[in-house]
Parts: structure tokens; sequence; C-alpha cells
């Protein structure tokens, strides 16, 4: 170990945190936009899950990865309950009166919006399944539940996507 610097961490492990964040900070940033479909609360998230992650840097065992993504989730999961929903302010409304002259849909966009109305355990479980690309033991652990329920959670949530009648447009069925 180290001499201990001012923050608390010895210098080694400062090192490793320091290289595990320039590393690793763009895919969790990512997975905290997908939690959250906003830039800028995803860093704010992202932040305060590396902030919490500092000081427990010498306790993590295994793989740090999972930890700090565990701390975006439960931090992310924290804030939703916390936060006011009411209204939702947007950097442009959008024109009352125009349509769409092609006639075509982003079905990416429809997705999205689709997966941000999913109830937060269904969208973190979709989230690190299907974007971030872990197994179901994998996000088992960083969510703390059995993989039954990360399975039946995914089923559900995808149930759920299935049954949304803009997706069945937007893919071209009439579901």
């Amino acid at each position: 170990m180290g001499k201990p610097r001012r923050g608390g961490l010895p210098v080694a492990d400062r090192a490793d945190f320091d290289a595990f964040v320039a590393a690793r900070s763009q895919a969790l940033l990512r997975t905290a936009y997908l939690l959250s479909s906003d830039w800028g609360l995803a860093e704010d998230l992202l932040q305060t899950a590396l902030v919490k992650s500092w000081f427990a840097w010498r306790g993590i065992e295994g793989a740090p990865e999972a930890y700090v993504r565990r701390v975006i989730v439960t931090t992310y999961a924290t804030w939703w309950r916390r936060r006011w929903r009411g209204e939702r302010t947007v950097g442009d409304f959008p024109d009352a009166g125009v349509s769409d002259e092609t006639g075509t849909i982003d079905s990416r966009d429809e997705m999205w919006r689709a997966i941000g109305a999913l109830p937060r355990r269904q969208r973190a479980v979709l989230v690190l399944r299907y974007y971030e690309d872990l197994s179901e033991a994998e996000i088992a652990v960083a969510l703390g539940m059995s993989v039954g329920t990360v399975k039946s959670t995914a089923a559900r949530a995808l149930a759920k996507l299935r049954r949304n009648s803009d997706l069945s447009r937007a893919a071209g069925g009439d579901r």
C-alpha cells in the first residue's frame, strides 16, 4: 500500500481509481444516459456514483465496474423516487401544426419513448441486458436480485413493449 494522501486513499489506490475512471467513464455514462434519457442528468448520476465509489474503493472486491454500475442503478432509483415528475422541461417546444410530410416514423425514437415509459426496474434490466450486453447473472448481481427475477422482469418488460401499438406500427405490424 502506498502513502496516504489528503483524499483518503493511498497513492496506489488513487492511481487505480483514476485509471478506472479514465478507461470506463464513457461506458458508465452511456449506462446512466440509457437509464435517465437525459445527458445532463446522466452526467450528474455518473459523477455521484463515482464519488460514492471513491469512498468505497479500497473495499471493492472483484470487478469495480460492476460495483460502480450498481451504484449508478441504485442512485438512479433513489433519485427517481424523490424527483417530482409533474412537469418536465424541454429545450424546444414542438410545432403544433406541423406534420411529418414523409410519413415515416423514427423507430429508434419510438423505442426510447416506450422504454422510458417502463417502470424503473424493468427499464434497468432491459438497459443492462440489451444495451450493456450483461448476462442475466451479472444483472442479478448488479441489481441485487435473483437470476429468476431478472428473467421474469425482462419478460414482463418485453411483453409490455410488444403490446405497445406505436412500436407495432413502427415495425410495420398490425398487432
